[in-house]
């Protein structure tokens, strides 16, 4: 994200002031021990250190040094939110773009909370899903043809096309992207589920529902030279990519079938790269359609949907231990006002058609207020204590988006990671 033609005037004015204004001897910045300054650095905003590039010459080097990626990992928490970082994917009604909601903007002017990032690659893949966030790291599908797959710094427009992996004439994708901390290595996981041939003759079978019997799980490590297949895969899982990444691992939801109607909650571990099932709270909402799963503070949730509307959120407070499990929210039902004009169907069947959820739990705020997305159209602030909700208003926000929860950092693949 760079700045406008305006803002670039004005920081330029505002330095020439602050240069003017400081005393001609090292009291500034330069006086200050280098690892000191970085790490002042790593604490601000992913915005104010965009603005330090322009401001001279030096500032530039010094937001640009590698060190202040490793720091930003390292103070802060890996779901975002004592900083939430939001960038909205719109696909409606043509073109695909991203946009950032910057929360610390200190502008009186709304409109400025939301810009536009510039894509370099979208001439060559312009309809496109966010298959996953790790790290300040985007990793973009082509939603056309499932053949391309980018790894893009939305801050720093850093941005590698990785290597084509093994396609199927008639397939379905679920993604996984996500960093281990102790094997220090990116993974792109793309599971591919397929049918090998078909005939006309089952085509009423088919357009009731597509079953994909085979499937294969490919595997691509950031910096290696192609892609790895890891075999087929015995779970069926909801189309849509990996919602948690915990403790190095990726997590995915299972489809319920015929006659094991459960669903599961089933995890990839991306240093020995194998599948196993994650215990379940003890309720018994996991067994139907309509929850998704979240991290909290860095740990595994699952928001389980009610009637009417209600949701309650589960925490795994220690990792894989089923015992853990506590629910530590119940939010009531809700309609935010910039949707209530336009539901013409009861609130009991109001569901968004392309995944079936009202409202998706994105993460908790550093005011302990809870971040949630109605509809993919309208962001809403749940304070617990009080029970109150609060509909968030943005100028230049689009109407219709999917949120995803960023870290912005100056992070980039190729910097050694040493957190």
């Amino acid at each position: 994200m760079e700045l406008d033609y305006y803002e670039k005037i004005v920081f330029n004015k505002r330095r020439r002031k602050v240069e003017d204004d400081l005393p001609q001897t090292t009291t500034g910045m330069e006086a200050l021990p280098r690892d000191v300054v970085l790490d002042i650095l790593s604490r601000l905003p992913i915005t104010s250190l965009v603005q330090f590039k322009y401001v001279c010459k030096g500032w530039r080097a010094l937001v640009q040094d590698p060190l202040i990626a490793n720091l930003q990992l390292a103070t802060k928490p890996h779901d975002a939110t004592n900083n939430p970082c939001l960038i909205l994917h719109c696909d409606f009604p043509i073109r695909n773009q991203l946009y950032f909601i910057d929360f610390f903007s200190h502008k009186d002017d709304e409109k400025d909370k939301v810009r536009k990032f510039h894509m370099p690659f979208q001439a060559k893949m312009p309809e496109f899903d966010v298959v996953g966030s790790c790290n300040g790291l985007l990793a973009l599908s082509d939603s056309l043809y499932n053949d391309a797959l980018y790894i893009y710094n939305p801050f720093t427009r850093d941005y590698i096309e990785l290597p084509k992996s093994l396609q199927y004439p008639d397939q379905e994708v679920v993604f996984g992207f996500g960093f281990h901390p102790v094997t220090k290595q990116y993974k792109v996981i793309k599971i591919v589920y397929y049918r090998k041939s078909y005939s006309s003759s089952n085509y009423h079978q088919r357009a009731r529902r597509i079953i994909y019997p085979r499937s294969d799980v490919q595997v691509y490590t950031l910096g290696s030279p192609a892609w790895r297949s890891l075999g087929k895969l015995s779970y069926q899982f909801v189309r849509r990519p990996s919602e948690a990444l915990v403790n190095g691992r990726l997590h995915w939801v299972t489809r319920p079938r015929r006659y094991s109607p459960a669903r599961r909650i089933v995890s990839f571990d991306l240093a020995d790269e194998q599948f196993r099932e994650v215990p379940k709270p003890d309720c018994g909402g996991l067994n139907r359609c309509n929850y998704h799963l979240a991290v909290l503070k860095g740990c595994l949730s699952a928001a389980v949907y009610g009637n009417y509307g209600k949701l309650e959120i589960w925490v795994m407070k220690e990792y894989n231990k089923n015992e853990s499990w506590i629910k530590e929210f119940n939010i009531g039902a809700y309609i935010p006002k910039g949707l209530k004009q336009n539901l013409d169907r009861p609130f009991k069947i109001w569901k968004n058609p392309s995944n079936g959820r009202v409202v998706r739990v994105l993460c908790l705020l550093y005011n302990g207020q809870i971040l949630l997305e109605y509809k993919s159209r309208v962001l809403v602030s749940y304070d617990p204590k009080s029970g109150k909700f609060k509909d968030l208003m943005f100028q230049s926000l689009p109407n219709w988006f999917q949120t995803i929860v960023h870290q912005g950092s100056f992070n980039w693949i190729d910097t050694p990671l040493d957190i």
